[in-house]
């Protein structure tokens, strides 16, 4: 390529090349051939080998040895190479580069020119890439040009004094006088430039404020020209007069207006207008109405005037284009919580675009459906959401299945265990938060009406597929707690199903053995066949056989549970209907039930309302409890039995007392809760751990410290005679050091008139962690007789009608 040849020449040939090599060879050639005519000192072929070498930086090559023939061209008298020189400075040079600073010069020359092209040539390269230095420099030039007779730079001046105030905000003060006075010009382009200048003020200083809110009625005349004037070629833009202008105008009414009652009805009558005369059928149209919309909600305008605003967002929805509807479901979020009646009269439009092929309009519309959720309206949107939620995208399904709990929780609790199951039944188990399963079994067993449709809903969901985790879990605690009301086969709210005994086994055992279940969803099954051998009568030995067989697997969460249920058909067959009996009713607010919560305060016990008694553990011998401590090698020694007691001690908080000893590992967390489907414990501050023959034994919580726990040991008498030299031993595990007190005295007065009281300090260094009893009824137990054992005969009773 010869180094005469044209720009033009230059473009075609670097076309043609077919591969990426040829062209870089093609780059090469001709960018030395531009630095030799750089070094051949010729200003008539420096504007055109800077041209091209224009040309070689836009696609993507360095160019940045050419940035010095900008300045040398940026200085020459002629226009048409000043013309280069500037453009290759906009396009080569920015305010780090130190060759910028010697065009400073130039530009204040050329702001002076008599030529009005070369003062816009300066101006543009100003405002393109015009440092801080060189702004503070040339603001005094920039604010003469602002008084211009001339429009067409005027307008260039404008624009560039926007520039100058975001680059050194402590000169907007020197713009504020003139930037009022071009409200006044006629001509549409320094009219915008004058709007872009006051926004611009408004934002950097806001004391400003209160003077350009005197312009709004300069402002509000304005926009009722561009609304109401006739047609014209120059400005029109699909039927609409001047658009960007107007919505240069809407932006800054809505700064003006903000939190100003003054300035805001000086412009409800202009919004009103621009609101019902605007055509939304073209783009331009529905910008100026969206601008309006957002001003309208932005300022302290009328209610009629919102709802009016609301309804053209409502009209957005209808819009073929996806983007109006998108950007229409924004605003909707953005004023559901202030307005939320009248976002509600577009609820059915809002609702079918969650059928919408757009993945970003679905999750607009999700989310507005969502807000809109309320107390009246709640069974038909949820109705919608679950059709949305069976053909929903996977990427909004957990949103989804999130959001429906919520309001089902936030608005109707007498159908939200409904609303659970039908969200897992829909195939979107797996897509829910992870304190769903524990969440559901609480809503099962406050729910003791639904008890049997829960039971059938979820065999059958059970035998159909067992994919989803989190209902598996359920439904094999489910069947585990209720498997004899799905025996029985009479459920009213549901068609009843004949299952067998041999039937539910095989359930159970398929979710066993299959390998989509994960160790947490075999412990829920396991647990639940244990606990059918109290519901079932002809299938017993088969229990005992799938239980054995997980006696050796490899793991040890299964392992262990096995171990346990193997002890009670073996050694503890007599109390195996005891522990196996039904869960009692959780209740949220309980302190034992967290659910990984922080827990607030605890609510006192309502003793209106009957609880249900544990009575299999309330009426077992002294020695069952005996054996039941020699799991752990507890005691040896034999106890009797003695009647339970009928108060009921007062709660507490269960962080305080399930870490007696400051080193507990309570497995009562929301992660133990759900991977241990019966743990659940209830924890008082006085436990009577002792009442025979007229003699009362209670440990009452004192205070806790970090490695350190104060109880108090009260015997009280109600026999006819006084109890004399009364003594009282206790023992701990060999971490624990165990300090006991003097006794108040060592006799009872009869007949309850006084207490013998004895003070316990334990202390537990290390913070060593206790074993314990997987079966929610032994926690409780064993907890206790792991801290206190004395040498009298004494049975722990848990308190009447707690776990």
């Amino acid at each position: 390529m010869s180094p005469s040849v044209r720009l033009q020449e230059m473009i075609r040939v670097i076309r043609s090349a077919r591969t990426q090599g040829e062209e870089r060879g093609i780059i090469q050639r001709e960018c030395a051939d531009i630095r030799a005519q750089f070094r051949q000192g010729d200003n008539g072929e420096r504007s055109h080998s800077l041209a091209k070498l224009l040309y070689v930086h836009m696609l993507g090559y360095p160019a940045h040895f050419g940035q010095m023939e900008c300045v040398r061209l940026i200085a020459s008298p002629r226009y048409n190479e000043k013309r280069i020189g500037y453009l290759g400075a906009m396009m080569l040079l920015d305010e780090k580069q130190d060759a910028s600073l010697l065009i400073t010069n130039s530009i204040k020359n050329d702001l002076s020119h008599s030529s009005q092209y070369v003062q816009s040539l300066a101006l543009c390269t100003l405002a393109c890439m015009g440092s801080a230095e060189m702004c503070r420099d040339l603001a005094p030039e920039i604010e003469r040009l602002l008084r211009a007779s001339n429009s067409y730079i005027k307008k260039k001046a404008t624009l560039c004094a926007v520039h100058i105030i975001r680059k050194v905000p402590e000169l907007a003060e020197l713009f504020t006088p003139s930037a009022r006075t071009l409200l006044s010009e006629k001509n549409h382009g320094v009219l915008h430039g004058a709007v872009v200048l006051i926004t611009e003020l408004c934002k950097r200083n806001p004391d400003t404020l209160d003077q350009f809110r005197k312009t709004v009625p300069e402002l509000v005349q304005i926009m009722k020209g561009l609304v109401t004037s006739s047609y014209s070629p120059e400005h029109n833009v699909a039927g609409i007069s001047d658009p960007f202008l107007q919505v240069r105008i809407l932006r800054l009414l809505r700064i003006l207006g903000h939190n100003n009652d003054t300035a805001s009805d000086a412009m409800n009558d202009l919004l009103a207008q621009v609101a019902t005369n605007t055509d939304s059928s073209k783009t331009a149209g529905s910008a100026v109405l969206y601008e309006t919309v957002l001003t309208i909600m932005d300022i302290n305008s009328e209610s009629g005037l919102r709802v009016l605003a609301v309804n053209i967002l409502g009209r957005f929805l209808l819009n073929n284009d996806r983007n109006i509807r998108y950007i229409s479901m924004t605003s909707l979020q953005k004023i559901v919580q202030t307005d939320h009646n009248a976002v509600q009269r577009h609820r059915g439009t809002i609702v079918d675009c969650l059928k919408d092929q757009d993945t970003s309009v679905k999750r607009r519309a999700l989310e507005l459906s969502l807000a809109l959720v309320s107390a009246v309206n709640i069974r038909s949107m949820m109705k919608e959401l679950l059709i949305f939620l069976s053909f929903c995208p996977p990427e909004l399904r957990s949103q989804t299945a999130s959001g429906i709990f919520n309001a089902a929780e936030r608005y109707h609790q007498s159908f939200v265990l409904h609303i659970y199951l039908d969200v897992h039944l829909s195939q979107a188990g797996g897509d829910v938060r992870d304190e769903t399963v524990p969440n559901l079994i609480q809503l099962i067993t406050t729910a003791s009406e639904l008890h049997c449709y829960t039971v059938h809903k979820l065999y059958r969901a059970l035998v159909k597929d067992i994919a989803q985790q989190s209902l598996v879990q359920v439904a094999c605690w489910c069947i585990g707690e209720y498997g004899d009301l799905l025996l029985k086969g009479e459920c009213e709210e549901i068609e009843p199903l004949q299952v067998t005994e041999d039937d539910v086994l095989d359930a159970l055992e398929t979710v066993l053995q299959s390998h989509m279940s994960s160790p947490a969803t075999r412990g829920f099954a396991l647990t639940a066949t244990m606990k059918l051998s109290t519901r079932i009568t002809d299938n017993v030995d088969r229990i005992r056989s799938i239980v054995s067989i997980y006696g050796s697997c490899i793991d040890l969460e299964l392992q262990q549970r096995a171990v346990e249920y193997n002890a009670l058909f073996k050694k503890y067959d007599h109390m195996r209907a005891a522990v196996l009996e039904r869960m009692p009713v959780m209740d949220k607010n309980s302190p034992g039930y967290t659910n990984g919560d922080t827990p607030g305060e605890i609510k006192e016990p309502d003793t209106s309302k009957p609880k249900p008694v544990e009575a299999g553990l309330l009426s077992e011998p002294a020695s069952q409890v005996c054996d039941l401590l020699d799991l752990l090698g507890g005691t040896d020694t034999p106890l009797q039995p003695s009647p339970a007691p009928t108060s009921t001690p007062t709660t507490t908080s269960s962080a305080d007392l399930l870490d007696l000893l400051g080193g507990l590992e309570t497995p009562h967390s929301s992660t133990e809760m759900q991977k241990h489907c019966c743990v659940y414990v209830h924890v008082v501050p006085t436990v009577s751990v002792y009442e025979k023959n007229g003699l009362s034994l209670k440990i009452q919580y004192d205070k806790q410290t970090e490695t350190e726990v104060t109880v108090s040991l009260i015997a009280s008498n109600s026999t006819q005679n006084d109890i004399t030299s009364f003594t009282l031993q206790a023992a701990v595990p060999k971490s624990v050091q165990l300090q006991m007190k003097a006794p108040s005295g060592n006799v009872i007065p009869a007949h309850g008139l006084g207490q013998v009281t004895q003070t316990v300090l334990l202390n537990n260094p290390n913070k060593a962690s206790l074993p314990c009893f997987r079966f929610v009824q032994l926690s409780f137990l064993l907890n206790l007789s792991a801290l206190f054992m004395h040498k009298l005969d004494y049975t722990f009773i848990p308190p009447t009608g707690q776990p």
